[in-house]
């Protein structure tokens, strides 16, 4: 059985041009002590992807329009707020973009810690600042026990994720989502939060889905890679079957803008155009007008997310013919 499964998932916004859907049709699943790594541009839908499966997303004017999400077995599409509440921390937790602004500036962090364990378990202010302390200690911030009271403005940037990944793990949780863990952080830090991720995966056993729009990260960490583009999944294959062979031209884009160390690139190859408003994607194929391959008839339907090669599936009516070889 699968730890995660999402189905034919959609979610849609009320806006002011009337509902606009911000993911449409998104199905995956994820198995315990998996990485699901997914990736695309800012806006493709990924973080409103997580944010529908931890139903944190406001209500209005966000809602499921179709779709589910199961988890170990339990249907969590429809769930009241305080069902889903029983869920986040021991079920599934989240690491959110940005710990500066994620964090609450008048709280130390061993308050925010303890009333995150405080809210699923009973235990004594001492126990729980206990738990605090080995939470930090996991982390990797030095002098646990000391740097409890401080506040976030007092520790860098790297301890402050680190502090976010302590929280999202208080509560063992059975999936983590993390969500650009690795933004604005230097690139000897970024390695550091990675391992911490991978060695935590391994001792608690859980399954993990990332969303980053860097390559290198899918790369250093992914089991799988799932590939969005405008509100839909438009490509997912193992992560060594996506660098080798990627059949999407999106994704081939994406890789083409990453610079190499073993090949000599006079420039790196930009995707042109940009990404589509929600309220204003093109007819048919929504990469289709950024597309140097498309045909007149990518523009008439949708290409579905199809099965090409064994555990490769691509949204493009092109995808085996342009594929490298």
């Amino acid at each position: 059985m699968n730890l995660l499964d999402v189905s034919g998932l959609t979610t849609a916004f009320m806006t002011g041009r009337g509902e606009v859907n911000a993911i449409e049709d998104v199905s995956f699943s994820l198995k315990e002590g998996e990485i699901l790594g997914i990736v695309g541009e800012s806006g493709s839908g990924k973080s409103v992807t997580a944010l529908t499966i931890m139903d944190l997303l406001p209500k209005p004017p966000a809602r499921v329009a179709a779709g589910e999400v199961t988890f170990n077995g339990e249907r969590l599409t429809g769930l009241s707020d305080r069902q889903m509440q029983q869920v986040r921390g021991p079920g599934i937790s989240m690491i959110f973009q940005e710990p500066m602004t994620s964090l609450n500036p008048v709280f130390s962090i061993g308050d925010q810690i303890m009333e995150t364990i405080a809210a699923h378990e009973r235990l004594s202010q001492a126990d729980l600042r206990r738990r605090a302390i080995t939470m930090l200690d996991k982390v990797g911030i030095p002098s646990a026990s000391r740097r409890l009271d401080d506040y976030p403005h007092q520790m860098s940037g790297g301890q402050r994720q680190r502090v976010m990944i302590a929280m999202a793990l208080a509560c063992n949780p059975k999936l983590l989502i993390a969500d650009e863990p690795t933004t604005a952080l230097d690139v000897t830090i970024q390695a550091q939060i990675l391992d911490l991720l991978m060695d935590l995966r391994d001792e608690f056993g859980m399954g993990v889905i990332i969303i980053t729009h860097n390559m290198g990260v899918i790369a250093e960490t992914a089991d799988r890679v799932l590939v969005m583009y405008a509100g839909r999944v438009i490509e997912e294959a193992p992560v060594a079957t996506i660098f080798d062979r990627p059949m999407h031209p999106y994704t081939r884009g994406l890789l083409e803008c990453v610079p190499s160390l073993t090949e000599d690139k006079p420039r790196l190859v930009a995707i042109p155009g940009t990404l589509p408003e929600p309220a204003r994607r093109p007819p048919g194929c929504r990469f289709g007008p950024r597309c140097a391959h498309a045909l007149p008839s990518c523009a008439a339907a949708i290409p579905p997310l199809e099965t090409l090669e064994p555990a490769h599936a691509a949204a493009c009516f092109r995808a085996k013919e342009l594929a490298p070889a």
